[in-house]
């Protein structure tokens, strides 16, 4: 059974256009009717109900992409696909975790730049030591203050 792209994307909660760009970048596979219309197989909504979830998870388009790729004959995921490739996106997930913490517990804190506040910064990192450690928000990259900041002498 197929159905139109308005009520694919009525149906799915996403724009048209998300549906067109996700047929062009290969996730879902539509076709046009006799009138030049584009339509899809009403298999395609789980398709996108997963393209979402999986963006949802925080998974990029090739991440994505990927885990489609790896269906059999390109068929719609189903329960045991999604145990199976979420299992596989756990220590991914971690990983963001992870830096999203870091990135919580040391957004307060100067972020070794310069930019924020030269007052303060020339207080806390004389001579902007982070520098010597490269450009970009070294501490938030994880260069550690401890590692940088050199003491001075009192």
């Amino acid at each position: 059974m197929w159905i139109s792209i308005g009520e694919l994307a009525k149906r799915a909660g996403v724009a048209a256009s998300a549906l067109r760009f996700y047929e062009s970048e290969a996730l879902i596979v539509g076709a046009r009717s006799e009138s030049g219309r584009r339509q899809y197989k009403k298999e395609a909504l789980r398709r996108v109900a997963f393209i979402l979830a999986a963006q949802r998870v925080g998974l990029s388009l090739n991440e994505i992409r990927a885990a489609l790729a790896s269906l059999p004959e390109q068929r719609t995921p189903n329960a045991a696909d999604w145990a199976k490739l979420s299992k596989q996106w756990k220590p991914l997930l971690d990983a963001k975790i992870a830096a999203m913490t870091q990135l919580r517990d040391q957004l307060t804190s100067c972020i070794g730049c310069g930019c924020l506040s030269l007052k303060s910064c020339a207080l806390y990192n004389p001579s902007d030591a982070a520098k010597s450690r490269g450009s970009g928000a070294r501490y938030l990259l994880g260069d550690r203050a401890v590692d940088v900041v050199v003491p001075t002498k009192t």
